[in-house]
Order: structure tokens, then sequence, then C-alpha cells
């Protein structure tokens, strides 16, 4: 792949968003985008499924991973292509957010396709939410500062590494079992942890790009041939499939739409913070008011969309930023180009059952690296932080606070429903004291 500020066309147009390179270099970068989010894209549909105790060939968790894909690919296009204040008009991928999935996962546990229902109207009302911050999302930036959104970054990734080592050692649903821990499924984490890490380390271009996915089929691969893999739901899955709408049907609950709504203002400068690192890195300026207020509405409205479409909350993919800078192309084309490989892949049931099949073990050594990025990119925006006392304090009950909730849920079985449920996330408890402490606690 081409390095920055080399190949076809001049500097000035490689800084242009509107470019449109040559189809050679613009199908294969497209492609690369693509690799770069596709496993990410689809893990939080996996463990969604898996918490609310549905097969893994189950139609209802193959119509999710479909969703996901279909729900990532308009939200792309809606940012690339843009329609009137929608969109930033620029190299922007969306896809599944992580951040919401410590919320979802207690929300669906055990309920079947009635919890999926639950999580429809939640992501509903959390677009809708976050439509209505783009007017105001320049306003939002001050009350996130480095200390506030590094602090909420590291927790989504703590929040999500114990299922990790769950599905290494075979799922959650084997705990307690002699088959839990079992050799080999460690052996098949173990194949996906050494190549994905081979290649992140070693590989160049789209090898290095594709090291989660490469790994994952690798792992398949060496699942496969100890007898661990099932492909009956993949040969019985229909070829292609159009959407629906709501097809899990919708419900609403005080804490889901809450919970999705809170969520939601963290996403939306997450995704301020995206728009500013790609027209930095790719074109050497910063963005513009337009560009972050269409890029919020494309948030918002993507994630509105996939809730009909029976999918996940959107948001800016930031290992698709790094990219940008990568190559040093800002053409919003070649983005495009990978936003229609998503689209027909979420077209497809039999690519959806393909994906849903995937053992646990093989998914767990994937998302052991993948949720160890996410605490790594959380302590990379907290070394902006200027490590005074104070800081140091705030981050230090926030975390105690939130982790702490997290992992013992059980200290607020006396409370209501409501901020039950929201509080046992850890995320919102300790995002929400870092807020108040940030913006209380004087200077020192």
């Amino acid at each position: 792949m081409p390095a920055p500020m080399s190949g076809p066309g001049t500097p000035d147009q490689r800084r242009d968003p509107d470019w449109r390179p040559p189809w050679a270099l613009a199908v294969p970068l497209g492609i690369q985008h693509v690799l770069a989010m596709f496993v990410a894209n689809v893990t939080p549909a996996l463990l969604v499924a898996g918490a609310a105790g549905l097969a893994p060939g189950d139609p209802a968790t193959v119509r999710l991973i479909q969703m996901c894909m279909l729900a990532a690919g308009l939200a792309t296009l809606m940012q690339t292509v843009g329609v009137g204040p929608v969109g930033a008009r620029l190299p922007i991928v969306q896809g599944t957010s992580f951040a919401f999935v410590p919320l979802m996962l207690p929300l669906v546990a055990g309920q079947g396709e009635a919890g999926l229902a639950l999580l429809a109207g939640g992501v509903l009302a959390g677009g809708v939410f976050h439509m209505a911050l783009a007017p105001v999302i320049g306003r939002l930036r001050g009350l996130l500062p480095p200390l506030v959104t590094g602090l909420v970054v590291l927790m989504i990734g703590l929040a999500l590494v114990r299922v990790g080592i769950q599905y290494a050692a075979g799922g959650a649903a084997l705990a307690g079992t002699p088959g839990y821990g079992a050799a080999e499924t460690w052996a098949v984490a173990g194949v996906v942890l050494a190549v994905t890490l081979g290649l992140m380390f070693l590989g160049r271009g789209a090898w290095a790009m594709g090291a989660a996915l490469t790994g994952i089929l690798a792992g398949w691969a060496a699942a496969a041939a100890l007898g661990m893999a099932d492909f009956a739901p993949v040969a019985a899955a229909p070829a292609l499939a159009l959407p629906v709408p709501l097809p899990f049907g919708v419900a609403f609950s005080v804490a889901a739409v809450l919970g999705f709504a809170l969520m939601a203002a963290v996403s939306a400068v997450e995704t301020v913070g995206d728009v500013e690192a790609i027209t930095r890195g790719g074109a050497q300026r910063d963005a513009t008011d337009r560009e972050i207020v269409g890029a919020t509405w494309a948030n918002g409205l993507g994630t509105a969309l996939a809730g009909v479409l029976g999918g996940l909350p959107n948001t800016s993919f930031s290992q698709n930023v790094g990219l940008i800078a990568m190559t040093g192309l800002m053409s919003r084309h070649v983005v495009t180009l990978g936003a229609g490989v998503l689209i027909l892949c979420g077209l497809v049931p039999k690519l959806g059952a393909a994906i849903a099949s995937i053992p646990l073990p093989v998914l767990g050594g994937g998302v052991i690296v993948m949720f160890g990025m996410v605490c790594a990119a959380g302590l990379a925006i907290l070394s902006q932080v200027r490590w005074s006392r104070r800081n140091m304090g705030i981050l230090a009950v926030s975390l105690s606070l939130g982790l702490g909730l997290q992992l013992e849920p059980g200290a607020l079985q006396h409370l209501p429903e409501l901020p039950r449920v929201l509080l046992a996330t850890g995320l919102l408890p300790a995002a929400a004291l870092a807020i108040l402490l940030n913006r209380v606690v004087p200077e020192g």
C-alpha cells in the first residue's frame, strides 16, 4: 500500500476529500478499510447474541450480524456522500460501537429475541438524542477533556476483557465443567493470538490492517481441524435476503432509553475527535464546524437507522483514522467503495451465518487482542493529561467506583431496577463522577 505523500496524484490532490484516485488505487484501499474494521464491527453482535441466550446458528443471531454490516455501510455512505446537513463529506468509516456493549449485555441477558426488541428501542432513542446533539456539540466538548474521555475508553476495555478470557476458555456456559479451559480451547485461541500479533508487528499494508481478520480465519481453520466448527447453519442460510423494518420488534424501557442517550453523548464527542484526527492527519488542517456538525448528524441518523434495521449503535471507527494518516490519502470516494462492500455483505445471510458459527475460543483469541487495544487507546488518551494531584484523584476515585460496581453488581441489589442497571455498567457512573469532579474541583 502507498506510503504518505507518494503514489498517483499531486500532494494537493491527495489532501482533497473530493479527489477521485485511479481505480487501481481506490479499490484495494477501499477493501483495506473494510479489513481494518470488519471483525470489530461484528463482534458486538456476537457478544449481544450470546448474552441474550441465542444459539450461534439461530436466525436471529444471523440477522443481527447482517444488520450490523448493512447499517455500518449505510452510515458510512452518510458520512462520505452526505445529504443536506447530514455527513461530514470526509473519509469516515462507521461501525458498531463497543462503547454501548457494557450497557447492552445486562439489558439483554437471557431474554432471547425479547432482549433484541428492547435494544431496538434503546438504539432508536439513542440515535435521535445523538442527532439532537449536533447543533450543540461544540459546547459539549468542554465537558469531556482527555481526563474524562481517556477514562471512558479505558473503562470500555476493562469492562470487556473478562469476556475475552471466558470465550477463549470455551464460553461462560461451560464454566464449572471439565470442558471449560480445556487444552484444545486454549490452543485454538493461541493460534488466533499468534497470527494476529505476528501480522500486527511484522506485517505491512493490508496484512497489518487485516491482522485481526486473518488471525480469526487461521484459528477457525484450526478449530475445524479439531472438529470444533459447525458449518451446517451456513449451508441452510439463504444466499440473499433484503432487510425488513424492526425484525425483532421494538420495546422501550426507561433504563434502555436513558442509558443509550447518556452513552450517545460520549459517542458524539468520540466522533468529534475522529473528525479532527482525520483532517489533521490527512489534510494538515483543523476540521470545520460544518464537518463536525455533519459528522454528528450522520452518527445519530446512522444509529437510528440501525435501530430500525435491527442492528446496534454506530460510531466512527478510530482504527480507520490511522489508515488515513498512513496512506496520506483523504479521498472520501475510497471509503465510499468500502461502504459498498459492507452493504453487499449485509445482504448475504450466508456470510452472517458463517460469522455466527465462529467457535467461541476462536472469537476469544481475537477479542483478547481487541479489548486490550481498547484499553491501550484509553491509556494513550490519558497520556495527554497533566498528572497533578487533582487529576490523579479524579481518575482514581472514578475508576475505582466504576470498576468496583461493574465487578460486584450484587452490591446494588437493593436499588430499583433503573439505577441498578445504569450503575452496574460501571461506565456511566465512572464517566458521570469524572465529569462532575472535573467541573467542581479547582485546579491546584
